[in-house]
């Protein structure tokens, strides 16, 4: 498959494994140039060490920083100030009885999962709109709609990201950039496996 991606500058967050190590991965093998964040310099290296084992001529890049804070995200605009392909990937996830989830709980999950898409969004997308082309997409999941009922707060913010994405897809109409989620189902990952 051709998606004509090649020269292309993609961005996905949290993406040194699970998901968005999978969506960095296909990307990559399109032909972008990919960045892949991590929180840890360790993580990021030892990500794009697989990634250049799986795809040798992969043109691929990687910024340690905590992107679910602002200062993060500024640390990743300093260093790749605009992006063609943005994939909003970053998230938490957590059992916890509904009646049990905090504040601070709810306000964590909140920054993480929902309004770090919203900075990334905001940075790049109007750079995008301005060039005439761009893609946009948050990896919300099944839970937006089927909410589970031991996370409820994650549902919430996975929800709050199709109201998000879809607002920004009609402020966007006919700049050439597309704004999407995508409803991944239960997904086996390293960190899907602890929590069994």
């Amino acid at each position: 498959m051709d998606l004509q991606l090649d020269n292309r500058k993609a961005l996905v967050t949290g993406s040194t494994s699970g998901i968005g190590y999978a969506i960095a991965h296909g990307l990559a093998a399109e032909g972008a140039h990919v960045t892949i964040t991590g929180r840890s310099d360790a993580s990021v290296q030892e990500a794009l060490s697989r990634l250049r084992q799986a795809l040798p001529q992969a043109r691929v890049s990687g910024i340690a920083a905590d992107c679910a804070t602002a200062q993060g995200a500024e640390q990743v605009f300093a260093q790749l100030p605009e992006a063609d392909i943005l994939v909003n990937n970053l998230g938490i996830y957590e059992r916890k009885p509904a009646f049990e989830i905090s504040d601070a709980d709810w306000l964590r999950f909140f920054e993480v999962n929902v309004l770090s898409g919203v900075r990334f969004a905001r940075h790049y997308a109007p750079r995008m709109a301005k060039a005439g082309w761009g893609r946009v997409l948050f990896v919300s999941s099944e839970s937006a709609l089927n909410i589970p009922r031991e996370m409820i707060h994650y549902g919430m913010t996975k929800t709050a990201q199709l109201s998000i994405s879809h607002g920004m897809a009609m402020e966007l109409a006919g700049t050439g950039v597309t704004v999407n989620a995508l409803l991944p189902g239960p997904t086996r990952t390293a960190n899907t496996e602890k929590m069994r």
